[in-house]
């Protein structure tokens, strides 16, 4: 688990950020953390914004009660000049990697990463999270050749676009976390009624 207020490491630029900027003090008061912006031209435009709770858990009521706190937030401040319709989402299992944190608390598990400038010859990258030391990623290649680098070092200030790549491991994961968060608030709701 992480902390609320704990800064994005990949954050969105331009018009994205005017709106992440936006919104992320108005997800923060109702207890959730932005995870990312992104506006998409398909079907018309839409604002796609992508939250959790400190935990990681974002349901749907958590994000009706976001999208109606920030819609009028957006109408009033009018970043985008287009008409546009909002949805409001959660990480879902293959979910961006935007936090220190959210490197760390998936270390072991498969990720794509994106770099802003090529990082020795390159700027995509596919491994195991194998760690997550100060400021640098290092991703285990599994298709490494015998003269080739077993891992990949990353710069985390370089880091564009990270988000987990679903496997049976990572599925088998996020249902354990999932139930193990809702046996949690379930204890949590016997304490309450009873206390």
């Amino acid at each position: 688990m992480s902390e609320l207020n704990e800064q994005r490491i990949v954050a969105e630029t331009g018009q994205e950020a005017r709106v992440a900027r936006i919104v992320e003090p108005v997800l923060a008061d109702l207890g959730f953390r932005l995870v990312r912006i992104r506006l998409n031209s398909m079907n018309g435009l839409t604002l796609q914004i992508m939250a959790e709770r400190a935990d990681g858990s974002m349901s749907i009521e958590d994000c009706e009660a976001a999208s109606k706190a920030i819609s009028p937030v957006l109408d009033i401040e009018d970043p985008i000049s287009a008409p546009y319709n909002l949805e409001m989402s959660s990480p879902g299992i293959d979910r961006p990697l935007v936090r220190l944190s959210d490197f760390q608390s998936w270390s072991g598990h498969k990720a794509k990463v994106e770099t802003r400038t090529l990082i020795g010859g390159r700027k995509r990258f596919k491994g195991r999270i194998a760690t997550v030391d100060g400021n640098k990623l290092t991703l285990a290649r599994e298709d490494a050749g015998p003269d080739e680098d077993k891992e990949y070092v990353v710069p985390l200030a370089e880091i564009a676009d990270a988000r987990l790549v679903i496997d049976d491991a990572l599925i088998r994961e996020a249902l354990r976390r999932d139930k193990a968060l809702r046996e949690a608030n379930r204890e949590q709701s016997k304490q309450e009624s009873n206390g």
